[in-house]
């Protein structure tokens, strides 16, 4: 049986190019600075993003808490969206290895506003901690891969900046904003004092992150990085199919939005569930069941169909495009999916 896989782009598989690179990767020991592969990655990745610096790591969790880590000091608040992946995914690192504090506040459709920044910002008063940093999220996964444009970015981490925080840029899928928005990816993060994006989701390298920022913030995260048990020898392994996926897998990603667009027109005509379009912008489909659907049953029925999807809560299935999965298994997909839910 035929498995359409569309739980998460992390499944992506290596590219037979990626693959042939790894093999005969240039490689050192990074710990030490001496693997060329890492090194040329980390350059290039600063490059891309418009910044001075980048560090290789081995995901985006580790790569969001080395930043805040390097940002902050114990105590501090953490100020970041309700629903973001660093509040909501990642074990609360925040607290339990930085002992800092986080405090989510609300957005909309996953954007942070200057508004809504400004309300959640307390005064100067020996009972609060110190607010520190603030965290963005672009693509946003929980609100359903919506972006955030330059123009919002830019206003709410300037303001951010001029109240003496540090911004962060959790940018996991920052590429496909960019696709999505017409724009570079430095325009997304400009403003951001950090950015962290993926290899392994959408561009299609099998592991690793990069974080990106200034070179003195980056002296700092690569300690931090070597305490949490990052610190990689022969990574150069990694680095060759991350150089394939920065130069040859970006551009690419318009195809994954098509074919997650015509997902979720195919998924809104099917009775009992629905969406709304206006939130597909990327390459997640988020649909809600009608109440008579059983979100675990559904879901073991599709697995038994050939269909892989995700559980994103009581009565709501996540849907990821990537390159693994055609037009034609799209297609497949809503026919099977349409006779389980029926």
């Amino acid at each position: 049986m035929n498995v359409i896989d569309l739980r998460s782009d992390t499944v992506t598989k290596p590219t037979a190019v990626m693959l042939k690179a790894m093999s005969s990767a240039e490689v050192g020991d990074d710990v030490y600075g001496e693997d060329p592969t890492v090194r040329n990655l980390e350059a290039m990745a600063a490059q891309i993003m418009g910044k001075q610096a980048g560090l290789l790591v081995t995901s985006g969790t580790m790569g969001n808490l080395v930043a805040a880590l390097t940002h902050t000091n114990k105590g501090n608040e953490v100020l970041l969206e309700a629903d973001s992946h660093i509040y909501y995914y990642e074990v609360g690192g925040l607290a339990a290895v930085g002992g800092l504090m986080p405090r989510p506040i609300q957005g909309d459709k996953g954007s942070i506003s200057v508004r809504v920044l400004r309300d959640a910002l307390r005064p100067a008063n020996i009972h609060f901690p110190r607010p520190s940093l603030l965290c963005l999220e672009n693509t946003h996964n929980r609100a359903g891969g919506t972006v955030m444009p330059p123009q919002a970015v830019a206003e709410v981490a300037s303001y951010a900046r001029e109240q003496g925080l540090k911004v962060h840029l959790d940018g996991a899928r920052i590429f496909n904003a960019a696709i999505a928005l017409g724009v570079e990816a430095p325009e997304l993060a400009d403003k951001c004092d950090s950015v962290m994006f993926c290899l392994s989701k959408g561009l299609g390298a099998p592991v690793g992150s990069l974080l990106v920022g200034d070179s003195d913030f980056i002296a700092q995260a690569r300690k931090w990085r070597k305490m949490l048990g990052g610190g990689m020898r022969q990574a150069g392994v990694i680095a060759a199919a991350g150089l394939i996926a920065l130069e040859q897998m970006r551009e690419r990603l318009a195809e994954d939005h098509d074919h997650a667009k015509l997902l979720a027109a195919g998924l809104a005509a099917i009775p009992k569930l629905t969406l709304d379009l206006a939130n597909v912008q990327t390459n997640i489909v988020v649909v809600k069941l009608d109440p008579s659907l059983s979100t675990p049953a559904i879901l073991a029925e599709l697995a038994q169909n050939g269909v892989l999807a995700s559980d994103f809560g009581p009565d709501l299935l996540r849907f990821v495009t990537h390159k693994d999965v055609s037009r034609q298994d799209i297609e497949d997909a809503l026919a099977i999916i349409a006779r389980v839910s029926r």
